[in-house]
């Protein structure tokens, strides 16, 4: 089977790529079409082909936000319609992600059956702002449309009404190849001479990941260091700056992208990774956690409670310090118990969560709408 995956924006390339990898091995003939991520390197094709065909211009600009922003707008039209004229004769198209949902609705080959995974649409925030007529037109032109989580599918069939036979849950995988990386490099010298137990909250810092919460909960944590990885996206540094010089233990910051190579030595040190989100659908720093075999504490929300039914998280009700602090606290006593937690991660991440077990219930999927 001729499989395209989709991600003109390449804003999830471990999850595209790992998917692209699973399928491979599954069998499939895979291509992923996509742009040239502009934040470090990515992880190696590994029995597809990789066709970096939009925003070739912008890319060059590197990081720099708002120039590659207005390069990228300014391609986007061309490139679209560049993609569609040049349409291969896949058997199935997954689309991963749309720049622009409203236009691209418009612009997508004819190339049939398509799929689209809801990445990103399904947080309470996003879901305010866009179920409206023009997404909705996107989703009316899938043949199918994958969730990660049942909360997800929930809300499409039952508030967008999307058909029910239209939705289907595939689960997100485990980022096992992280535990993986040949060159790993290891922890700042600041940061590895650190003795006491860490809590880790990784990833890109936004409003609803909750992380102001966390550092007012971490007032009420003592014998452990915060350290809080990721880079700030609307989010003021100075501000997380100020709440933490108010908690009794010490808090690290690494406000910046920090690339795969680096990343295994954060995990790793991790006693405690924590997910203090008000709001999400699911996370790939969840997914890392699992992969690494870490005790997670983490919010109730979307699809996290579905990760903590196989025993590999506990759960505190989003927004709620104290919970989340007492969480921390009790987990921090008592070895055995993070213990148990991360036998149920490593578990999960073998298991329901493998990105085999995803790629089998993929093709299943492709197999059905082509036949």
């Amino acid at each position: 089977m001729r499989v395209q995956i989709v991600d003109p924006p390449a804003y999830t390339p471990p999850y595209d790529r790992s998917l692209c990898a699973a399928l491979a091995r599954a069998g499939a003939d895979v291509e992923l079409v996509t742009s040239r991520f502009a934040h470090g390197p990515v992880p190696a094709a590994e029995g597809y082909r990789v066709s970096e065909s939009f925003y070739r211009r912008s890319a060059r600009a590197g990081s720099q936000t708002g120039r590659r922003r207005a390069l990228k707008l300014a391609e986007h039209v061309g490139d679209m319609l560049r993609y569609r004229r040049d349409d291969a004769s896949a058997d199935v198209v997954h689309y991963q992600w749309l720049t622009l949902p409203r236009l691209d609705s418009r612009l997508l080959p004819a190339t049939r059956p398509r799929v689209l995974t809801a990445h990103g649409w399904l947080r309470e925030e996003a879901w305010q702002d866009r179920p409206g007529r023009a997404l909705r037109r996107l989703w009316e032109r899938m043949d199918a449309i994958v969730t990660l989580s049942e909360h997800g599918a929930t809300r499409l069939r039952e508030q967008a009404g999307i058909p029910a036979e239209r939705v289907r849950v595939i689960p997100h995988g485990a980022f096992d190849y992280l535990t993986r990386i040949s060159d790993p490099v290891p922890l700042p010298d600041d940061l590895a001479a650190v003795d006491r137990r860490v809590i880790l909250c990784f990833g890109l810092i936004r409003p609803y990941k909750g992380v102001d919460l966390l550092l007012e909960a971490f007032r009420s944590v003592e014998g452990a260091e915060l350290w809080v990885v990721g880079r700030p996206l609307g989010v003021s540094l100075d501000e997380l700056r100020e709440l933490a010089s108010r908690a009794p233990g010490p808090v690290r910051f690494v406000p910046r992208f920090v690339s795969d190579r680096e990343l295994p030595a954060y995990f790793q040190r991790a006693d405690l990774v924590v997910l203090p989100h008000r709001d999400a659908e699911q996370s790939g720093v969840l997914y890392a956690a699992l992969a690494f075999g870490k005790p997670i504490v983490m919010s109730a929300v979307g699809g996290f409670p579905e990760v903590a039914a196989h025993g590999a998280g506990r759960l505190v009700p989003a927004g709620d310090r104290e919970a989340l602090a007492a969480a921390l606290n009790e987990l921090l006593d008592d070895p055995d118990a993070r213990q148990r937690l991360a036998a149920a991660a490593r578990e999960a991440a073998a298991g329901p969560y493998s990105w085999d077990v995803v790629a089998e219930q993929t093709l299943a999927l492709y197999r059905e709408l082509a036949g």
